[in-house]
This record gives C-alpha cells, sequence and structure tokens, in this order.
C-alpha cells in the first residue's frame, strides 16, 4: 500500500476505486505481497529445503489457498472442511499434515482414505483411535505425536500452545510411552516428531528454546524420525514499527540442530504468509461526539474482523484519503454491533475525518474472514484478489436474503 497522489492505493489501484465499484465493508488482497512472502520464506530457510504446510484456518479462501500451492506448498489443516478445501484448491495429499487435539472418527477415516502425508496425534486416545481405524481399513497409517516442551513463547495467553498447561500436545512421560507403542504396531508408522509452540511470535529465544527440549526428547526416543514437524508461529509487524522476528537467525539454529539428524523440516506458517497481504476497507457511517473523544462508527464490525475482540489486538487504520489536517481529540473507532468489545482501535492525532469518510483496515489476511461470522444477522464481506493490475473476486458479499 502506498499514498499516490494522497490517495491510498493497493498495488496501484486507488482505495476510493475499490470501494465504489464494490462498496463496503470489503476485503482486498495483494498478490505481490503474497508472492514477496512466500519467496522470502523459502528464501530464508532454503539451506535444508522444508516442506511448507500453509496453515489453512489462517485464511480459508479456496481461490487464495489455489494460488499459494501454485508455489508448491503444501497445506496443514485442523478440520475435515479444512482438509476438504485443501484439495479442492489443488494441494497434493501426500503435502498434507492434519493437526489438531479432537480429530473425529469420522475425519481420522476421511484423512486415512485420502492418503495424506501425516495424521499428528495429540493424546493417547486419538493414537488408539486412528490404529482402530487404521486396522479396520487395513492399512499402514503415517503418523506424528505432537510434543509439548513446555515453552513460553511469550506471545499472548489466548495463543500460546506450548506451556503445559495449555490442551495441546503431550509431556515426555506420555510421548516416550507412545513412543515404544507405536514401533509395536503393524498399522502405524512413526514418521514424525510434531511441536507448534504459539503464534505471532517476534523473538527467537522461544524457538531456541524449542530445539534444545527437542534435541533431549528426541535422544531420549532412539527413534529416527523422517519429518520434524516444527509448526509455525512466526510473527508479523502489526504495529508497523520494523519488529520482525529474526528468521536469517532461526533458520541458522535450526541448521545447526539437523546437524545431528537426518530429517526433513515441516513448517506450518499461516499470517507469516497471509498476515500483511489483506486490508479492510471500511466507510465511516456515523461520527459520534462525546465529551473526552469521539466514536468514529464504521460500517465493518467485529463479525467481519474478530481479533480486536478476541485478542485484543491492534490492527493500524489509515485514512483512503490524506489531508493533512489533524485533530485534538482521540478517536475510538468501533463497529455497529451491540457489543461493548465492537472496537477496533483508540487513536490520538488522528487526520480530520468526516461521514462518508473511507478508512482501511490493515494486516487482515490472516484470522480476519476465517474467524467472521453473520453475529447480528449481518452479511459476511466480499474478498478480492488484486493480480498484476486486475481485480477478481474471490468471494462474493454475502446476501441478506440467503442468511434470513
Amino acid at each position: 500500500m502506498k499514498y499516490i497522489k494522497k490517495k491510498l492505493t493497493i498495488d496501484n489501484i486507488p482505495v476510493q476505486n475499490i470501494a465504489k465499484k464494490f462498496n463496503t465493508p470489503t476485503y482486498c488482497y495483494s498478490y505481490s505481497q503474497l508472492k514477496n512472502n512466500i519467496n522470502s520464506f523459502k528464501k530464508n530457510f532454503k539451506s535444508f529445503s522444508p516442506l511448507i504446510c500453509f496453515a489453512i484456518k489462517s485464511n480459508t479462501n479456496v481461490n487464495l489457498i489455489k494460488e499459494i500451492s501454485k508455489f508448491g506448498l503444501g497445506a496443514d489443516v485442523v478440520s475435515i472442511g479444512e482438509l476438504m478445501k485443501a484439495l479442492k484448491a489443488g494441494i497434493k495429499p501426500n503435502k498434507i499434515v492434519f493437526s489438531g487435539v479432537g480429530k473425529t472418527s469420522e475425519e481420522i477415516n476421511f484423512a486415512i482414505k485420502k492418503k495424506i502425508l501425516l495424521i499428528n496425534a495429540e493424546s493417547k486416545s486419538e493414537i488408539f483411535e486412528i490404529e482402530r481405524i487404521a486396522k479396520k481399513n487395513k492399512k499402514s497409517v503415517a503418523v506424528g505425536i505432537r510434543f509439548n516442551p513446555n515453552v513460553d513463547a511469550k506471545t499472548l495467553s489466548q495463543i500460546s500452545t506450548g506451556k503445559k498447561e495449555n490442551k495441546f500436545g503431550i509431556g515426555e512421560k506420555e510421548f516416550l510411552e507412545l513412543t515404544k507403542y507405536i514401533k509395536k504396531s503393524k498399522n502405524l508408522n512413526l514418521k514424525c516428531l510434531s511441536v507448534h509452540i504459539g503464534s505471532q511470535i517476534l523473538d527467537v529465544k522461544p524457538y531456541e528454546n524449542m530445539l534444545l527440549a527437542l534435541n533431549k526428547i528426541i535422544k531420549k526416543t532412539n527413534h529416527s524420525f523422517e519429518y520434524i514437524d516444527l509448526g509455525g508461529g512466526m510473527g508479523i509487524d502489526y504495529k508497523n514499527d520494523n519488529k520482525k522476528l529474526n528468521l536469517k537467525k532461526y533458520s541458522q539454529n535450526i541448521k545447526k540442530f539437523l546437524k545431528n539428524y537426518d530429517s526433513k523440516i515441516i513448517f506450518e506458517p499461516g499470517r507469516s504468509i497471509v498476515g500483511n497481504i489483506g486490508t479492510l476497507i471500511s466507510k465511516v457511517t456515523y461520527i459520534k461526539e462525546g465529551h473526552k473523544k469521539n466514536f468514529i462508527i464504521l460500517d465493518v464490525a467485529m463479525n467481519d474482523l474478530m481479533r480486536p475482540a478476541l485478542y485484543n489486538s491492534k490492527h493500524r487504520i489509515i485514512p483512503a484519503v490524506k489531508i493533512g489536517k489533524k485533530v485534538k481529540k482521540t478517536y475510538e473507532f468501533v463497529g455497529p454491533i451491540c457489543e461493548s468489545t465492537d472496537k477496533f482501535l483508540t487513536i490520538n492525532n488522528f487526520q480530520k475525518l468526516a461521514e462518508k469518510d473511507l478508512v482501511v483496515i490493515c494486516d487482515v489476511g490472516a484470522y480476519g474472514m476465517s474467524l467472521s461470522s453473520n453475529y447480528n444477522v449481518r452479511p459476511k464481506a466480499i474478498e478480492i484478489l488484486i493480480k498484476n493490475s486486475k481485480i477478481k473476486v474471490i468471494n462474493k458479499r454475502q446476501k441478506l436474503a440467503d442468511i434470513v
């Protein structure tokens, strides 16, 4: 995004033009940014050529997943629906990893029949269920065990997944017991050690601690894992203050770790691939003057973008047209939904706004549309992709009649 003659553009197309053609709210994705993100990710880890499995949960748009698959990426899925979407988008089954703590018998059976690369199990009960279904299908199924390394990712508590109090993965004692059990099984093939410690990580240190924990557990298992799935969690620069995860250093740590093992690394990035490719174009419906602040009531709401209400996350908001005139009063950007948590950002020294003005909420490509809902019987927004200066509708605006 950049301003050209004071007008905000996305891949050189003015936001005003997009809003005029497609109305608001509109989710807009940049293909050029997507391409940059994928190529940069590959470049940082090219020394050991990992299998990159895009985390479908971060953005479930089939048309976008199709574009991602063209770069050779696989998929990390956590439900039968996500698995179906990955397959529909053209991702090969041998590049799909099934994660998640509560896979049903139906989901396990479907994954086995589709011959996906791995089912990463997260409990003893799940291993027994996979074995039962594999036996019924007369198959030998490739599985991984998700290890909980008890590592603090130093991120939001709501998105921490690698500490012992989190529901994900299993501890050392049970991990070692399951490793022995699977080795004796005729219907299970232990191929992977899986781990994922959290999300929106911007510091290499938690990853270093994770690798140390993996090193210890692998030595204790005395098992040669074909794959080591390091999950994802790489953060992005939401604040636009250039605080980024040092991927080069992380890559060097992994390369050092791999000197002891003949294993292929799997990554499951989501946010770092699509987070900053998405913007949400919105219109000011009303400006409500308050004693200490003005409420900027937008036509976008928490049903369109849940992250601020769910995590108290902060997404930058910028005007579609720069006028330069700032106001001394505080602006609080809010939505129209009947919830106090339906708010996005409180800003001082924003430029003067008027009703019907356009604003853009930044970095909404991950967990924006995928977390959206029809709360308050509000139709879901349209999704568009800008590719090679052309706009393609990749998900139509929901019609009110269809949800009523």
